[in-house]
Order: structure tokens, then C-alpha cells, then sequence
């Protein structure tokens, strides 16, 4: 079995894929101070209770946005489960060329959403991830991984809101009834919902004219499903993007199965 880590800013997802299916999907608080005991102790009891033994863990591969989360996952990968993880990077095989100025740069979730959007729905198209940034990125034609937009998230705008303006409430996200808000909290609720969905029309727009010919969009991230019924532009919602970009990576980049005593010594490791 393959467990895949995907860290971003704001959780940590968990997931396990037996070779045919995912069988379990766990999410935890993103904290760069979370110790490799202490994601254990969390995921071994989620782990057991859809009765998988450690021991069936053979692959581990890890995609992060936080490099000082990068540490204690590796090293639970290795004390608990005897696997040197894969780590998501922009020198391994990709199957595509990353055709931007320096790809080193370019987050690894980008590009794990490239990945597995072309391997399912062919290019060429734009992913949008509604993560704690919002992020477009476009696939050409062949898969080749041609850049994007970075704008901010959806909770990051509600906080600013709430925190620079005294009187405004923090507000859950949520399709409004009418576009006109007739008291406080309503009308907050159609900036964000209209808002963004004004934000994705527009860019994805933007985009298939500079691009020069149709692409599909596919929407990703636990608010792709709400706004997508806002608008027509999101061919797509996928909830396993950047998941299924692990798995392919792992599958494209096989490493060794160590055994524990084989396992390299981690302590000088910083990164």
C-alpha cells in the first residue's frame, strides 16, 4: 500500500491507496512543531480503525508547501512504517516539462495537480485549486506545465475582512440567496461567494483568450463543489487532484523498500 502526505498551509491530508482505491482520507492541523510521535499516534488509531496494519504500508510519498513540516513527516514515514518517502520536487520525473522560468519555485501541489489532471482529463486545461491561496495553473496540450496565477484564498479574504474592519463579523462561506444583501452578514456572504466566482470567471477567461483555443477547467479543493454552482466555466470538480498527482509521482519515481535498520540517518537533515 502507498500512503501519500499532502501538507499544505492549513492541513496536513493523509491518505491510503491499496493499488486499486483510495481507502481512507485523514486530515490534520497544519503545525510546522508537530512531532513524528504525534502524527503516529493520530494516524496509527485512524489506520486501525479501517483495519490497516502498519506493516501493509510499503510506499510513503510526501508533497509539501511547508518545508519545516518536511522533517517530522519524513521521519514518520521511516520510525513507523520503514519506508524512505518519496518527496515531491521539481528535478524528479514528471512525465511533462515544467516549462517556466525557474522550477524550482513552482509549489509541488501545482504541479501534482498538473500531473494527475492531464493523466485524467487530458490537456489542454486549467486546474483551480481553492486551497489557502487560490491558484490557477494551465496545462498545455501535451501536458507540459505552462505556469498560472497565484491569488489569495477564500478564508484568508473572510479573515482580513473580519480583522481590518472592526464591525464586521467573521462569516462561514456559503452560497447566498440573493446577490443584494439586506443586513450585515448576507451581504458579506455575496461578496465572498460573487466575488470569487466574478474572480475564477474572469481569470479562466482571461485565460483561454491568451492561450488561444478552448481549454477545460477543472475545479479542485473542499470549495470547488460550492462554487461551481455559481458557474458554468468549471467543466469539472475533483476532489483527489493533488492525491492522484502523488500517486502517479510515486509510481513514475519508484524508490527502494527499506528496511528499518537500512533506513538513512535523517539527524543532520534541515530541509
Amino acid at each position: 500500500m502507498l500512503l501519500a502526505i499532502d501538507a499544505g498551509n492549513t492541513n496536513v491530508v493523509f491518505a491510503i491507496h491499496d493499488g486499486t482505491e483510495w481507502r481512507g482520507r485523514w486530515r490534520i492541523a497544519t503545525r510546522a512543531d508537530r512531532t513524528s510521535d504525534e502524527y503516529a499516534v493520530w494516524l496509527l488509531a485512524l489506520l486501525g480503525h479501517v483495519g490497516i496494519r502498519p506493516v501493509e504500508i510499503e510506499r510513503c510519498v510526501i508533497g509539501t508547501v511547508v518545508p519545516a513540516a518536511l522533517y517530522n513527516l519524513r521521519r514518520l514515514c521511516r520510525e513507523w512504517f520503514s519506508a524512505e518517502p518519496l518527496v515531491a520536487r521539481a528535478p524528479l520525473d514528471w512525465g511533462f516539462p515544467i516549462r517556466v522560468d525557474n522550477p524550482e519555485e513552482v509549489g509541488a501541489d501545482r504541479l501534482l495537480n498538473a500531473l494527475a489532471a492531464h493523466y485524467h482529463y487530458k490537456g489542454p486545461l486549467v486546474v483551480i485549486d481553492f486551497g489557502t491561496a487560490t491558484t490557477f495553473d494551465v496545462v498545455d496540450k501535451d501536458g507540459g506545465y505552462l505556469g498560472g496565477i497565484i491569488a489569495p484564498g477564500i478564508s484568508l479574504s473572510i479573515e482580513a475582512l473580519h480583522r481590518a474592519a472592526a464591525r464586521l463579523p467573521r462569516i462561514g462561506i456559503g452560497r447566498p440567496q440573493s446577490v443584494i444583501g439586506r443586513s450585515t452578514v448576507p451581504a458579506m456572504q455575496s461578496g465572498i461567494f460573487w466575488g470569487y466566482v466574478g474572480l475564477v470567471e474572469g481569470i479562466v477567461n482571461r485565460i483561454r483568450a491568451e492561450y488561444g483555443a478552448p481549454l477545460k477547467a477543472i475545479g479542485t479543493g473542499g470549495l470547488a463543489p460550492l462554487l461551481a454552482e455559481g458557474t458554468p466555466v468549471m467543466d469539472f470538480t475533483d476532489p483527489d487532484i493533488t492525491l492522484e498527482g502523488l500517486r502517479l509521482l510515486a509510481d513514475r519515481n519508484p524508490i527502494p523498500i527499506f528496511h528499518r535498520t537500512s533506513l538513512p540517518d535523517i539527524r543532520a537533515e534541515t530541509d
